[in-house]
């Protein structure tokens, strides 16, 4: 099987303008590109290693590509709540997360619609999974937005 660079550059460039209309971005396919790639950092950071690795063999290459760059194997932040979740979501985002994140309610709007669109590729039983090691309010939107 031959790699088709091509076709995974196709693929993430349709996912990405999906997904910026979804966040009511219009066609800012680079701050989309940017928030979806904190959230999957931030979340790789509070599930295992396991079940991190059981995530991206769901993922096509692109998302396998956004998920693991940069992924360290190092001890977990403590993340107790939505607000923590998205101070690290912020913390991968970097310099640009003032204007990406602007507020506490965008964030979070963003967080859901993250997880609604990797509904395309995850199963609901990996989702359960997943739920079941994220934090209090992390489980809620995981349930209240994707397993019904």
């Amino acid at each position: 099987m031959g790699l088709n660079f091509n076709q995974f550059a196709k693929e993430a460039n349709s996912f990405l303008k999906d997904y910026a209309k979804q966040l009511n971005l219009k066609d800012d396919i680079d701050k989309s590109g940017r928030i979806l790639s904190s959230i999957l950092h931030a979340l790789r950071d509070l599930i295992s290693t396991e079940e991190s690795l059981q995530l991206i063999a769901q993922f096509p290459m692109f998302l396998k590509a956004i998920y693991v760059n940069g992924w360290t194997l190092k001890k977990k932040p403590k993340v107790k709540n939505l607000e923590a979740f998205i101070d690290l979501v912020r913390k991968y985002d970097g310099n640009t997360s003032l204007h990406d994140f602007e507020s506490d309610e965008k964030a979070e709007n963003y967080i859901k619609t993250t997880f609604i669109a990797l509904r395309k590729y995850v199963s609901l039983g990996e989702l359960e999974d997943i739920r079941t090691e994220l934090p209090k309010d992390l489980k809620f939107i995981v349930y209240q937005n994707i397993m019904f």
